[in-house]
């Protein structure tokens, strides 16, 4: 199985409004990368209580050339699972490394 397939399965999200939104940011993909934003540990917390709704992520580099076009796609799909809520995109400014996605051995052979 070819990792950066974008049609290959994902794991089954929880059955919760959260878990609703977090698989459809599955199909936000890092241009650079091919894989999506939840595979790469790149979503930290869905917090659905507020008004609006805020979706924490990182970034896989401080100066990611993706970020504005990430934190939109995050957004917009967010928007489109959950119709008439309003989402809000943090971007944290933590420290992304492999050990942080959902299998760190998709990265294997990647450069």
């Amino acid at each position: 199985m070819n990792p950066f397939d974008k049609d290959r399965p994902q794991p089954e999200d929880p059955d919760t409004p959260e878990g609703h939104v977090k698989a459809a940011l599955r199909t936000v993909f890092d241009p650079e990368i091919g894989l999506n934003v939840v595979e790469l540990g790149l979503i930290r917390e869905i917090k659905l209580d507020g008004e609006p709704a805020v979706i924490d992520m990182m970034m896989t580099t401080p100066f990611c050339p993706y970020a504005g076009w990430l934190v939109q796609q995050v957004k917009q799909q967010a928007e489109q699972i959950a119709p008439g809520k309003a989402f809000r995109v943090n971007v944290l400014a933590d420290v992304w490394s492999p050990e942080l996605m959902e299998d760190p051995g998709l990265l294997t052979g990647w450069s």
